[in-house]
């Protein structure tokens, strides 16, 4: 994923973002995202990126198929009890 660096960043703005941040619940770095996204009048659509990642992970899912039976439960429990 490409980075971005600003500099002479206009301590007005900075102080802005972090305040905005901040009442979101943000990182900087998110908070930057989200508004050049609105800015440039580009979606932040998460769900098409959500459903492409479920149908890689069906067209996959016969690597997974041997784990179906398999208590993980088990496994965790075996190894608490082993420490």
């Amino acid at each position: 994923m490409p980075t971005l660096q600003i500099r002479k960043l206009p301590g007005h703005i900075y102080q802005a973002l972090k305040e905005a941040a901040e009442q979101e619940r943000r990182s900087l770095s998110q908070q930057a995202i989200i508004i050049l996204a609105k800015g440039l009048d580009i979606p932040l659509d998460f769900s098409e990126r959500r459903r492409k990642l479920l149908e890689n992970i069906k067209k996959e899912s016969h690597f997974f198929e041997k784990w179906a039976d398999v208590d993980v439960t088990s496994w965790v429990r075996e190894d608490r009890e082993n420490r």
